[in-house]
């Protein structure tokens, strides 16, 4: 199986910067794509930035200009630069990603999700 491991998360001044970090562990991937999404106190889990094998990034219109995503060369491993923190961008931040992990000798297509790290950012 796959396990998604994140890291970085904390208490920062709004104004300041966090960088997240997730490594896929466990089964040999192929992810097409992974990325963070967020969920606030009270509200709905949404996108926060995704990154495709093929390098194509997607960002939440809050988030545009402020965050950016990278991955590793093989697609395994994201990460997520947050600067000009605000404290709206207060939420607990997971690790998703969609595509094949190697089970046995075949490969088999799921979805996965990190446990969450909390971001927390004071005015």
């Amino acid at each position: 199986q796959v396990q998604l491991v994140e890291s970085g998360g904390g208490l920062v001044q709004a104004g300041g910067s966090l960088r997240l970090s997730c490594v896929a562990a466990g089964s040999t991937t192929s992810f097409n794509v992974i990325g963070w999404y967020r969920q606030a106190p009270g509200k709905q889990r949404e996108l926060a930035a995704t990154i495709t094998i093929g390098g194509m990034t997607t960002y939440a219109d809050s988030v545009k200009g402020r965050f950016t995503i990278s991955r590793d060369r093989i697609g395994t491993a994201v990460y997520l630069q947050m600067d000009s923190l605000k404290p709206e961008d207060t939420a607990v931040y997971y690790c998703h990603a969609e595509g094949y992990y190697r089970a046995g000798a075949s490969w088999t297509q799921g979805t996965f999700w990190g446990q969450g790290t909390q971001v927390t950012v004071s005015s």
